[in-house]
């Protein structure tokens, strides 16, 4: 008989134990308690371990005891609820990287489009866009080595292009049309992060403030950008929260705050055990606690989004327009593990002030796609186009502070609903996407005229700027030399929302603001394509009533 004391699966065995007993860690507090159940969890850890012996010793083929315990670790979380997840030491980083502040890397925005890694622009000042990588390259190498295939993921970019500053990294560039690999050296430098994507006034009175997600840095650039506006004449406001899957919940509880006046309760938690149980309430003088404010939430709109929209709601602060959002209403503690991994173990849930739980209804068994297909299935109900489709239980009935009736049964349900805009989808408008063309065809019109357009103002250009026929040819053009089949009934159904993002694609060039982080410009000129930005805008009368206690939106 072989000798496992030594084995790497017995070492590893203990994180099957501490996962069974030990509960969620929020950060900067202590470890659960005993467990009622610890007799029964420690026969079941005894039985776990005798089992991976005998295999590990005596199965007839050669195994991998430490994927074979990743593998039962998350077979076990399946059984739970769909955001309680274990994850890898090698995928940590990657998992965390979307809430970081500011990291180490080459400073590019990408995208990954039919296996090959292609640039949606290089960050402004950053060091790729110091050597001349431009919106629309391709990285295909990466130190010499190929970067492309069906292999290639986030997470593999992520490993391959991060890296300590001062480090070197060589880049194969593939650009346009040419089948030429360009070789480029990259010095890695800090990266800012930026949450916030759009900050502008849309009139004289309006402000407008487009948060992508509740990371590290958000509450700092939104009071930030709260300043900006007001000291522009800011009377009344639009936060937009579409497509913002969430992030740190007291980040969202601080940017509630700046809009609540008083100690108003902005969000609560309940758990199996007092301990996880919380309230937060508003505490602060905040900057903007009178004047109408709209939030735009759609099914993208999840977790911390979900905490600002209801809060605003419940309390009668805001008028909430759009769709109805995701429904992510569970509360998960980072647990640190021993060998670098991470379980996040969902310990309680979220509730709205009047009552309400965010969380959308799933079953205890991750094999029914239910709940991961149920945007889908919204779509398919007709719930995206029709505000009708939406059946609410009665039972589900909430109040407000001030006496209008809310839903819940899962994500916030908008006071005035936005059906999806579809008018302008085509097969060949996809094409040109997954292609790349539009964004290809923007920055090469821009390189042509760079001179031209930084003589004018945004304002100007927003005015005048017309995406002409002979320019549509070119796009076409362009397209056909790509291997896209040309459709003209497709074409035409497209090509008004074709002309409005090349001439917003151009404007992000030309004008993208500084070092920091914002696409304003390129977010105003798509505004007008925007139908739920539209919509909204005639709103604001609407978000004054409830502000002021009066009849709910119908």
């Amino acid at each position: 008989m072989g000798n496992i004391n030594n084995s790497k699966f017995f070492i590893r065995l203990p994180l099957l134990l501490a996962i069974a007993i030990a509960g969620g860690i929020f950060i900067g507090a202590t470890m659960f308690g005993g467990s009622s159940n610890i007799n029964t969890i420690a026969k079941g850890y005894m039985k776990y371990k005798e089992i991976l012996t005998y295999i590990d010793r005596d199965y007839v083929d050669t195994v991998n005891t430490e994927e074979l315990i990743d593998y039962s670790i998350e077979k076990m979380l399946e059984r739970l609820d769909p955001h309680t997840v274990y994850i890898p030491a090698k995928d940590l980083q990657m998992a965390r990287s979307q809430l970081e502040g500011d990291f180490d890397g080459i400073g590019v925005e990408f995208n990954i489009f039919k296996d090959t890694v292609y640039v949606v622009a290089p960050i402004t000042g950053g060091p790729s866009e110091t050597v001349g990588i431009r919106a629309g390259d391709k990285i295909v190498e990466v130190d010499g080595k190929p970067m492309v295939g069906k292999e290639v993921d986030n997470a593999m970019v992520f490993s391959k292009l991060r890296g300590p500053k001062g480090s070197k990294v060589k880049l194969g560039i593939a650009r346009g049309m040419s089948k030429e690999v360009q070789q480029y050296t990259v010095t890695r430098n800090k990266i800012p992060s930026y949450s916030i994507d759009a900050v502008y006034m849309m009139d004289n009175k309006t402000g407008y403030i487009k948060v992508n997600r509740f990371a590290a840095n958000t509450y700092e650039e939104f009071k930030k950008a709260m300043k900006t506006l007001k000291d522009q004449g800011m009377v009344q406001l639009m936060l937009d929260l579409r497509g913002n899957p969430g992030g740190y919940m007291d980040r969202a509880t601080n940017m509630a705050d700046e809009l609540l006046a008083g100690n108003k309760l902005i969000v609560y938690t309940d758990g199996k055990e007092n301990r996880y149980d919380s309230k937060v309430n508003a505490y602060m003088n905040g900057l903007f606690e009178k004047g109408p404010v709209i939030v735009l939430i759609d099914e993208g709109s999840a977790s911390a989004s979900e905490i600002v929209a209801g809060a605003l709601q419940d309390n009668d602060r805001a008028l909430i327009v759009g769709r109805r959002s995701f429904g992510k209403g569970l509360v998960q503690a980072p647990i640190p593990l021993e060998d670098g991994s991470e379980l996040r173990l969902t310990i309680s849930r979220y509730y709205t002030p009047s009552g309400r739980s965010i969380q959308k209804p799933y079953t205890h068994d991750e094999s029914d796609e239910g709940y991961s297909m149920d945007v889908m299935k919204r779509y398919e109900h007709g719930e995206f186009f029709h505000a009708d489709s939406i059946k609410f239980n009665d039972s589900l009935k909430y109040q407000t502070t001030k006496g209008r009736t809310v839903y819940g049964g899962g994500g916030i349900m908008p006071d005035y609903f936005v059906a999806l805009d579809t008018s302008f989808n085509s097969k060949y408008l996809t094409a040109l996407a997954s292609a790349n063309v539009i964004r290809e065809y923007a920055f090469k019109y821009y390189t042509n005229h760079k001179a031209t357009f930084e003589k004018q103002k945004f304002a100007d250009y927003n005015a005048s700027f017309t995406v002409s026929e002979p320019m549509l040819k070119e796009v076409v053009n362009m397209a056909t030399a790509a291997g896209v089949k040309y459709n003209e009934a497709e074409f035409n159904r497209s090509k008004d929302f074709i002309r409005t993002q090349i001439k917003a694609l151009i404007a992000r060039s030309v004008w993208k603001s500084g070092n920091s982080g914002m696409n304003n410009e390129y977010y105003q000129v798509m505004a007008a394509t925007d139908e739920i930005y539209q919509q909204a805008n005639k709103l604001f009368d609407k978000a004054a009533d409830i502000e002021k206690g009066k009849v709910a939106i119908k």
